[in-house]
């Protein structure tokens, strides 16, 4: 059970920095769609690069508390994104803005929808998998806990 509230508590955390990361993208998205005549291509991966390089920062140091290898992760959290976003960008693209005229930032919604859960999954799984809990703040947070149960270690 304690298990259990602790991926919660992870995911809420993890939902609370894709907030904030939603709200980079948002924001930087809305910005360069002041500019004219700028597609909507080149306004979504900047906005998307801007967002993921704050999430995997703050998920990293915070959500997952991984010490394992950060080029390795940010190759793993790359190798999901060459995946995840010409698909999304150029679907949202060239079918829900071009063909149905869908509104740019409502589409930019519902993709943000759909990779932060996609996301979630890859993170937990594929990025950090067994290193989680492992930085010197987890190990911390682990030793105040066992001394406060009265726990020998």
């Amino acid at each position: 059970m304690v298990k259990e509230k602790k991926e919660v508590f992870r995911a809420l955390k993890f939902l609370m920095f894709s907030i904030s990361a939603g709200a980079i993208e948002l924001i930087s998205f809305t910005l360069l769609d002041l500019i004219p005549n700028l597609d909507y291509v080149i306004k979504a991966y900047i906005s998307l690069t801007l967002s993921v390089l704050w999430n995997f920062t703050l998920n990293r140091k915070f959500t997952f508390q991984s010490a394992n290898n950060v080029p390795v992760a940010m190759l793993k959290t790359l190798g999901y994104y060459l995946v995840f976003a010409p698909l999304s960008i150029h679907l949202a693209d060239i079918y829900l803005v071009q063909t149905l005229g869908w509104n740019e930032i409502l589409v930019k919604f519902v993709t943000m929808l759909v990779n932060f859960v996609t996301e979630f999954i890859f993170q937990r799984l594929v990025v950090y998998g067994k290193s989680v809990d492992t930085n010197a703040r987890a190990k911390a947070k682990e030793k105040a806990n066992t001394e406060e149960n009265g726990e020998k270690e």
